[in-house]
């Protein structure tokens, strides 16, 4: 059933239910755990808490996958030779192209 809202004289709108945010239905919804199962770590002893988890990876120099940051791309660094060397074969296609 629509429900028509009269805002003016002659004017309607349709009445919509307020909006409300998507909630969960547990205390703290945006907060994650520490704890978790107990996993082995490759020095053979077994971690209940993911910081302490995530530490002896990193002291061992391991990578976990998804946490990782990728050193920046680097641009090439063009040399004036290379860069006249690209402007001489763009103007000699544009040449040949206006000849036909």
């Amino acid at each position: 059933m629509i429900e028509l809202i009269e805002i003016a004289p002659g004017r309607f709108r349709v009445a919509r239910p307020l909006y409300e945010p998507a909630r969960s239905q547990l205390p703290s919804p945006h907060v994650i755990s520490d704890t978790m199962d107990a996993v082995e770590q490759v020095d053979g002893r077994f971690y209940e808490s993911k910081r302490q988890f995530r530490a002896v990876g990193r002291a061992l120099g391991l990578t976990e996958v998804g946490t990782e940051k990728f050193k920046p791309k680097v641009r090439g660094t063009d040399t004036k030779r290379v860069r006249e060397e690209r402007r001489a074969a763009l103007r000699a296609s544009v040449e040949r192209y206006a000849a036909s």
